[in-house]
């Protein structure tokens, strides 16, 4: 038996008051005489044999009381089974996983009450300390001070679900950064009270603790389920126009180890159920959706996909946005224009294009950035800056197409070319060219899929206008459009994000009839089209950073993000015309944003419509086991693993295991009872 304070067994030196007491008897006697002596005597006799008896029961009785009241507030306990056990002298931190993936419930609980009232019943062996430290997945500011066990029951009753997933890396740290504020004496001891799902916990085998603390690992224990969650959504093509028929693929994911039969997916767009979906996902598999739907008006649209699933329903809707027929930005940069104006007249008279149009001497480079499409015009050669601003464009996701004139130079094309990918390029001289007849074009290449009208294509095979090239280049990138002796009229060649659209002939009419011909504006128009950049149509809130395309760009302008009432200014720097933002945690907040839409606000003026959701990582509802984490932890002495937390035995188990039994109340019990008997003794033997 140990004691927790054994200078109260100072106390055990009050025992002699009552035997002083009992040894030297102060009252004074008085003398009684009576005629019969000797009846006298035997009375005496008896009389003083009985009040002996009582005197050492009665002295007995208040050593023991006195004896087990210096013990009771000394505290004795039966020392712990294990050997590393709890120091209530340094700090106590609690963590309790409050995930959405402690929603799911077992026997009708959810795993985040289980574990509150486990971690309540925990509080209870600690009341009397004050160094309690409570920690969740929020990070927030209260949870940096001290606080005894009272104080934080009733925080206990506030904890709501958080949208923040924590790695056990960060909230280790986190406990730790706090305690190394107190400069508490003793070690410290630190509790996990969480469900450790393997997608949200982290790489558990680097975890390393500091060996002079003791950490309690308390699993809820959580069964992998069925879930069914969207994983992703994307349009087959990056440009939507109003009143045509569009498709959405949507990619929905199943964690359990069960098929998911008939999921049926519910589209919405602007609050208006549009279509409907059915899939059979596979157990830890995924199934693609895919809906049809038609757009009216510009702008953007608020989607949103739904679905029942139970029991699970933190990730029952996905949101995303579309952006309906976006003007396509036209940078028309010439050296020498043909005499026909064909790139203007096709993209000044449409409304889906905004179309500038400069001249290669008075062009200002910086317009290239907030460009979707540079069309090259004429050039007699590319030099100065404008390379490297074009190639740069070109990688980070922009388009060029490139006109050439009747006589390139030849070192500056190839120069620049090159720096795109295109290799072996060659300069046709022959004056006057000779034309050539185009060949049709290959009807299965995607790039025509949605170009021409099957009347259309019929024609086009009946009769194709001719060209007459002056460049002419080594095989690279995807042919579009080919003369009939093989040689590439135009090439679609990738370079980083971007992609360069060559041609090998001018539009003028002594190099060929190309854009006098009905394949001339859809080609343009296709080329127009998949300039714009393919949309997100969502975004992650811990996606670092979101990357978003911007007009306009001012020095020095601040973005925000606005939702309802709601409204944060995230880290933002601006690069061309790309603004990179990155989404304040829930710790940097108070508390954590809702999934949903927000507007990009500048100067109080919305700019843009984008949509976040959560990490997918809290719907993948698989678990490490109590023996899972024993193993993960199996060099560290200083680390505890329980079994089981669903039962109210816990807090008795834990402190049999790590605080030893306490006897103190046992004590106090017993010094009671001896001043009763001591009492009892006084009242009833006269």
């Amino acid at each position: 038996m140990s004691f927790l304070f054994p200078s109260f067994l100072w106390g055990l030196l009050a025992v002699s008051v009552p035997i002083a007491i009992h040894i030297f008897n102060f009252r004074r006697t008085k003398r009684v005489f009576f005629t019969n002596v000797a009846f006298l005597k035997a009375v005496e006799t008896k009389t003083r044999s009985v009040r002996q008896i009582k005197h050492w029961l009665v002295l007995a009785a208040r050593i023991l009381a006195i004896s087990c009241l210096a013990f009771a507030f000394a505290q004795p306990f039966i020392p712990s089974e294990n050997k590393l056990s709890v120091n209530r002298q340094g700090v106590t931190s609690l963590y309790l996983d409050n995930s959405y993936s402690m929603e799911s419930e077992l026997n009708n609980k959810r795993y985040l009450d289980i574990a509150t009232q486990r971690l309540s019943d925990l509080l209870g062996l600690f009341k009397n300390s004050t160094s309690l430290q409570l920690v969740t997945n929020d990070f927030s500011a209260q949870e940096q001070g001290l606080y005894p066990a009272e104080k934080l029951r009733d925080r206990l009753t506030t904890i709501n679900l958080s949208n923040t997933p924590r790695t056990l890396d960060q909230v280790y740290r986190r406990q730790e950064n706090l305690i190394s504020r107190h400069q508490q004496v003793g070690k410290n001891q630190l509790f996990w009270f969480s469900d450790f799902q393997k997608s949200t916990s982290g790489n558990l085998s680097a975890l390393k603790t500091d060996t002079t603390n003791q950490v309690f690992l308390v699993p809820v224990q959580a069964a992998a389920e069925k879930n069914i969650f969207v994983d992703s959504t994307w349009l087959n093509t990056p440009f939507i126009r109003e009143l045509q028929n569009n498709i959405l693929f949507v990619k929905v994911s199943n964690s359990g180890t069960e098929e998911a039969k008939n999921v049926v997916l519910k589209l919405s767009l602007d609050n208006t159920q549009a279509s409907t979906a059915s899939v059979n996902v596979p157990a830890n598999g995924s199934a693609t959706a895919k809906f049809n739907f038609n757009l009216k008006g510009k702008g953007y649209k608020k989607g949103q996909i739904t679905f029942d699933d139970f029991p699970v329903t933190f990730d029952n809707d996905y949101y995303f946005v579309l952006n309906s027929s976006p003007l396509i930005r036209v940078l028309h940069i010439y050296g020498q224009k043909s005499s026909g104006n064909y790139v203007e007249n096709v993209y000044d008279n449409d409304s889906l294009f905004t179309l500038q149009s400069y001249s290669v001497q008075n062009v200002d480079p910086g317009l290239i950035k907030n460009a979707d499409l540079v069309v090259l015009e004429g050039l007699n050669q590319v030099s100065g800056t404008l390379p490297q601003e074009l190639q740069d464009f070109v990688r980070k996701g922009g388009s060029v197409a490139l006109v050439p004139p009747a006589n390139p130079q030849a070192e500056s094309y190839a120069a620049f070319l090159n720096g795109l990918g295109v290799r072996g390029l060659n300069v046709n001289v022959n004056t006057p060219p000779s034309p050539i007849d185009l060949a049709a074009p290959d009807r299965n290449n995607p790039f025509f899929s949605d170009v021409f009208e099957e009347s259309v294509r019929q024609e086009i095979n009946l009769n194709l206008p001719t060209a007459a090239p002056v460049l002419s280049w080594s095989s690279s990138g995807q042919q579009l459009l080919a003369l009939r002796n093989g040689q590439v009229y135009l090439n679609q060649v990738t370079a980083g994000l971007g992609r360069l659209y060559l041609f090998a002939a001018p539009f003028n009419l002594e190099y060929g009839k190309v854009a006098q011909h009905a394949i001339f504006v859809p080609v343009m128009y296709k080329i127009a089209a998949s300039s714009v950049r393919a949309q997100r149509t969502s975004f992650k809130f811990d996606e670092d950073p979101i990357d978003l395309s911007i007009a306009g760009v001012q020095p020095n302008a601040v973005y925000k993000l606005r939702r309802n009432k709601t409204e944060i200014i995230p880290v933002q720097r601006v690069s061309g015309n790309q603004l990179l933002i990155s989404i304040p945690q829930g710790d940097q907040l108070g508390e954590g944003l809702a999934a949903g839409y927000y507007e990009l606000v500048r100067d109080d003026k919305p700019e843009q419509l984008i949509a976040l959701n959560h990490n997918n990582a809290e719907s993948k509802l698989q678990y490490y086991s109590p023996s899972e984490l024993r193993t993960l932890f199996a060099g560290q002495k200083n680390v505890q693993v329980f079994d089981k937390i669903d039962d109210e035995a816990f807090s008795t188990a834990f402190q049999q295991q790590n605080m030893g039994t306490y006897l103190w109340k046992y004590f106090l019990y017993a010094a009671l009872f001896f001043l009763l008997v001591e009492i009892a003794l006084i009242r009833l033997l006269k």
